[in-house]
This record gives structure tokens, sequence and C-alpha cells, in this order.
């Protein structure tokens, strides 16, 4: 529970109705500096859910069912964050064993256990990888036969994509999925995975256009509620994603800053900031989400004497929302940084000042005005409701007002509106609150950084009076 926040309240002739002067309140809370665990940003685990033990040392799972651990009652993540969000990356082979037969359980169980560990499910299916055992479906490889891989940049090639069977068949998975997950509220994001090992894009610039139009057009034609984001690729495929949706983009390599063998290379310093411009993905993440991944793991970072400070500035500027350490330990002399980070990744908002009159008819509207300010580096992507509360002994009402908080970027952002007061509310004296509420359920599900937080996660802003009309 936080402490009682300090709340200046002020009555100033501001208003002038029926030709009388009319006092108002203004509210000024107060700022707090703790790290929020809030929805679509921040850490994230992977191939595991809040509670679940981490992985070892320098090592990691991934593109393979989940190996489900016994809860052990406490959602607590131990040398981790805690998050918002499981990803989970599995391979096409275990979503279509059998062509046309999809093993949807796989997905419904991962979408339902992140659920009961406070998450949503971040979810990529990676056509294939880079062994034996992760290779395209077995059906589909009795139908291609061996295919030889090139050593070349399409190395990571493990089937021909300009073949017409994988045309057909990836993106009738692919629409299959979208047909039965889009819009699902616990899931939070798919990956626009198209080709190339671990569904990373290798290779994706010489695809012919008619190719990729088909393999993109596949996810933005079948997810239109649910976020994509696209794997930063090439300057082809990336322009001609965001041409036809607001399509978010992530990398799995932050962090690398010279570990592939040339010491005059790395993502963090060659190819990340270049791409970005060159790619066309500057600006998208005004209207869609940025996500990294940790290049190896994060004890890895500070094996090699990387500059965890600078790693983490630079994805702040590129606007990240979520990032996947891949469910391993935070070396303990980092935390101090990557509470720095959390407290900057995605949105982060302050109710700044709100007013409003110290009576309200009942019958009748009542209006406010606030100013807010998002110190994060990217907006809220979903439309959480933000709405008031008079709570009184007799009778509480939620009144929702019509904000769109996707339109909140960092800064400054005025809402200035009013809401109805039900004509059947008793005359007296009530508590005003505000919350962000979860569209579901209708109940406070972002927490805003100001002290004052009540249990059930309203903040209250003072006393008003409704009086009969």
């Amino acid at each position: 529970m936080q402490t009682t926040p300090k709340l200046f309240l002020l009555a100033t002739a501001a208003t002038i109705v029926f030709g009388q002067a009319q006092p108002t309140v203004i509210v000024r809370p107060q700022e707090i500096d703790d790290v929020l665990v809030n929805p679509g940003i921040g850490f994230t685990t992977f191939q595991r859910f809040n509670g679940d033990e981490l992985n070892e040392g320098l090592k990691w799972t991934e593109g393979y069912p989940i190996e489900y651990q016994e809860f052990k009652g406490s959602l607590e993540n131990k040398n981790h964050p805690m998050t918002s969000i499981a990803y989970f990356r599995v391979y096409w082979k275990f979503v279509e064993p059998e062509k046309g037969k999809y093993r949807w359980d796989l997905l419904d169980r991962a979408i339902n256990t992140a659920r009961q560990r406070q998450q949503t499910l971040m979810l990529r299916i990676a056509p294939y990888g880079t062994t034996k055992d992760n290779d395209v479906p077995d059906w589909y490889r009795a139908m291609m036969g061996e295919e030889p891989v090139e050593k070349s940049s399409v190395a990571k090639w493990r089937t021909d994509p300009e073949h017409p069977n994988y045309v057909k068949y990836f993106t009738a998975m692919v629409r299959a999925l979208g047909a039965r997950y889009d819009g699902h509220p616990d899931l939070d994001s798919v990956d626009l995975s198209i080709v190339g090992a671990w569904g990373e894009g290798a290779g994706a610039a010489l695809l012919t256009q008619a190719t990729r139009e088909a393999l993109v057009n596949a996810y933005i034609e079948s997810f239109k509620k649910t976020p994509l984001m696209m794997l930063l690729t090439d300057e082809k495929t990336n322009k001609y994603g965001i041409s036809k949706a607001n399509v978010g983009w992530r990398v799995d390599c932050l962090g690398d800053m010279g570990g592939f063998n040339n010491p005059n290379w790395s993502h963090m310093q060659d190819y990340y900031p270049q791409g970005i411009v060159n790619f066309g993905m500057a600006d998208a993440w005004k209207k869609a989400p940025v996500s990294f991944e940790v290049c190896w793991v994060m004890q890895h970072w500070k094996n090699k004497g990387w500059d965890v400070d600078y790693i983490i500035d630079q994805s702040l500027k590129w606007r990240i929302s979520t990032f996947n350490g891949k469910s391993s330990a935070v070396p303990d002399e980092w935390w101090p940084s990557v509470n720095r980070w959390l407290k900057k990744m995605g949105y982060r908002f302050v109710l700044r000042k709100f007013t409003y009159p110290p009576e309200a008819p009942n019958n009748s509207k009542l209006a406010f005005t606030s100013w807010w300010e998002n110190k994060g580096v990217a907006p809220c992507y979903k439309k959480f409701p933000l709405a008031l509360r008079l709570r009184g002994s007799e009778r509480t009402e939620t009144l929702v007002t019509d904000a769109d908080i996707t339109t909140w970027l960092p800064g400054d952002a005025l809402y200035d509106s009013e809401v109805f007061v039900p004509f059947d509310t008793p005359a007296g004296t009530y508590e005003l609150e505000i919350g962000l509420l979860d569209p579901e359920t209708m109940k406070p599900k972002v927490k805003l950084a100001i002290a004052g937080m009540k249990e059930d996660g309203w903040y209250p802003l003072g006393p008003i009076k409704v009086v009969r009309q």
C-alpha cells in the first residue's frame, strides 16, 4: 500500500454559472519514483511465467513447447524483474504437426497460464530453426524433399520461400492463427515472422516482391486488433509492412557490442542505428510497439565488459516498450541501471493537475480539466478507459470518459472533458477518484506514477458534493 498523497486543494473563482462565481478544486498529486509493473511494458519472461525458476548461467531455451514448472504460489521472480508479459516462441512444426490440423491447445495453455500469472502473451511462430529437430513440419518436408542450403546470405533458409507451397501453407497457418486469436484480450502482440532461422528474417531482402507481399499480407490482413511487430530486416520488407498498417518492430540481439568475431562491426553500432532509419522504422513507435531481445543473456554482456548504461540509453532512444532478457538473471551490480531502465521503458503517466467543481448536480454534466505527463519513451498502445468514480456511503458510480490514452506521446498531454452524473445519484458527499481501467473487467489496470493508490487501484482526488438538480 502506497503512502497517502500530498494533494494541494485550492478554491478559486474559476467559472461563472448563472451569473454566480463558482469555486474550482485544484488537485496536484505527488509524483512517485517507484518501478511500476504495467500492461504492455517492461521485461518479459521467456518460455516461462512469473514465479518460475530462471534459466541457469548463460543458457536458454526457445522454439519448443513450454515445459511447465510447478507453480509454488508466489509470482515473484528471483533475480529478475516482475513482468506483465510472457513471451512464447514456438516452431511451425509444433503448431501444425499435420497439414491443416493445428495444436491450438499449446497456445491456449500458454495464454491461460499467462493470465493466471498476471501476464499477457507475446507470440512468435517461427518457420524453422537450424537443426534437424526444428525443421519445417514433417509433412511439409515430405512434400518438398531435401532442399540444399546455400552457403550465402540465405544460409539460414531451411526451405525455399519462393516455392508456391511455402506461401500457400505458411500463410494458411498465419491466417488460421489470426482467425482464432486476433483481439484476444490476453494476447499482447504477435511477431510478423516470415523467413529465416528462428523467424528472424535472414534473407528477407532477397525475396521477390510478390512473395514478400503475400507473406506480410497474411499477418496484416489477419491481425486487425492485436498489435504486430516486424523484425528489423531490410528496406523493402519493412517499408512495405508499415505502408499497409501500423506495425511496430523488434530486434533479437540488443546489447551486441562486437561479439561476432568482427572487431569493426556490431549490431548496436553498425546495424540497428542505420537499419531503423534506412528501413523506414524511425517513427513506427508512435503507432505500434518496439520490442528488444537480449543478445545472448545479460550476464554475457557483463562478462564481455560491455557498458550496460550505453545499451540501455540506446534502447530508450529507439523507444523501447518491452525487453526479453530470456528469463535469465540480472547481474547483481546492474540492478540500479535496470530499475532506471524500467522507469522509462514504454509509458509512465503522471497526473500533474486535475480540476473539478466542489459541487455537481445529478442528472447533469461534471466538467473537469487534467494535465498529464508521459515520462516514458513511448505511448500506451492499448485503449485503457480513463474513468472517474464517485464513491459514497450509499452508492458508487463509475463514470467513463472518452479519453484516448494511445495519443499521449512522451511529454505533456491535456485532457479536458465532462462526464454525466446519473439522475438517480443520491445527494451527498462523495470521494472523487480516478483510474485507468481494464476494458474487460472495468477495474483499475494501469498504475500511475503518483502517490495514494488505494487497495482497489483507484486514486483519490478529493471530496465532491452531489446535489439534487
